[in-house]
């Protein structure tokens, strides 16, 4: 009878634990990417963590994650202002222009006819769809009334949701900081009791996979966003420093950059600069080879000990499941589970039991 209620009481705690967390799930999953975020965020700022605790002994516990969560918000919050700034200084000019372009129609520009291929086909398609005024405003009647209207009320809201996601991502990284030791006993005590060894490895490797795509992608694609603001500099392209910083963005997207690469190129040439649209993706196409197949393979598959065809299914698949969370979390999940194969593969196979033997004869 002992037994039997024991069973049933821990039946019955496994369910109300389980129901527990599924409501509990259920209430925060508005916040899980705010989480998620926040948890890379804290594994990539930790070493600096580690490093200003070493040199400011005797800070407070709050002041220094509240120095690396300023940092982690002014290093999204600069560029994102100098970015709203130039375009509303730019909107004014957008906005007379399509004025313009709806009441007069749009000439073909100067710079059609200096295109290597296709000039004749982009003049025809610019003069049946752009030329007339009544053709230009069909075409451009998205950019304004009502419809804009409603578009930029549905961007607005967007904006508006991703800045509370971000905020709390700020909350939630500083107070993770601030308990960071505690947390870690905890979360280590709880899964060596749960998973032993086994789960101490999984969360060592998945760590390790997190930083070093941090490394990978992050820190070549600022490397990669720097190397070409210099080319649109010297090449002539406008805005040389907000396309820098967009192509930073893109190039920790595999694939990515080379749209950027696209839209300098376009720039150039609608400015009569042939040669120099050429250069710009001759040299931002060699600059992506060498990061893609040589200095990301080795800093996250160095960091992992995952080939880098896992690594690119883990990024491109975590980036369609998760969107821009899923290049962290991809990679880890895969470094996770090739580790988990090896260990499998290593392991000794488990003992046949005896085959059972005839029983003597002894009848004799």
């Amino acid at each position: 009878m002992i037994t039997r209620t024991e069973t049933a009481q821990r039946a019955a705690r496994l369910a109300l634990v389980g129901a527990l967390l599924l409501i509990g799930l259920w209430i925060a999953h508005g916040f899980v990417p705010a989480l998620l975020w926040a948890v890379v965020l804290t594994i990539a700022v930790d070493p600096l963590h580690l490093k200003l605790r070493g040199w400011l002994k005797g800070t407070h516990r709050i002041v220094i994650p509240l120095i690396i969560t300023t940092l982690a918000a002014l290093i999204v919050l600069v560029p994102l202002g100098f970015g709203v700034t130039q375009a509303l200084r730019e909107a004014h000019d957008i906005t007379s222009w399509i004025t313009m372009a709806q009441a007069q129609g749009v000439p073909v520009p100067d710079w059609v006819g200096n295109l290597p291929l296709g000039s004749e086909a982009v003049r025809n398609w610019w003069q049946t769809h752009l030329a007339r005024p009544e053709d230009a405003a069909e075409q451009l009647r998205l950019l304004s009334g009502g419809e804009w209207l409603t578009h930029s009320r549905a961007i607005g809201a967007n904006v508006a949701h991703r800045a509370v996601v971000f905020g709390f991502t700020l909350l939630t990284l500083f107070f993770v900081l601030r308990d960071r030791d505690a947390l870690l006993t905890q979360g280590r005590g709880a899964v060596l009791k749960l998973f032993g060894p086994t789960g101490e490895r999984v969360g060592t490797q998945a760590i390790r996979s997190v930083r070093g795509t941090i490394d990978g992608l992050v820190l070549v694609g600022l490397a990669v966003g720097a190397l070409m603001a210099l080319v649109y500099l010297i090449a002539g392209v406008p805005h040389p420093l907000l396309l820098g910083a967009a192509t930073a963005i893109a190039a920790m997207i595999p694939f990515g950059a080379p749209v950027i690469f696209a839209i300098a190129a376009l720039l150039l040439l609608v400015q009569g600069s042939v040669v120099g649209a050429v250069v710009v993706v001759a040299i931002g196409t060699a600059i992506i080879f060498v990061a893609d197949h040589f200095i990301r393979p080795a800093m996250i598959g160095g960091a992992t000990q995952l080939p880098f065809l896992w690594v690119l299914i883990g990024i491109l698949g975590g980036v369609e499941t998760l969107g821009l969370l899923g290049l962290f979390i991809g990679p880890a999940v895969m470094a996770v589970l090739v580790m988990l194969w090896r260990e499998f593969l290593m392991a000794p196979p488990a003992a046949s039991p005896p085959l059972e033997q005839a029983p003597e004869d002894t009848t004799h």
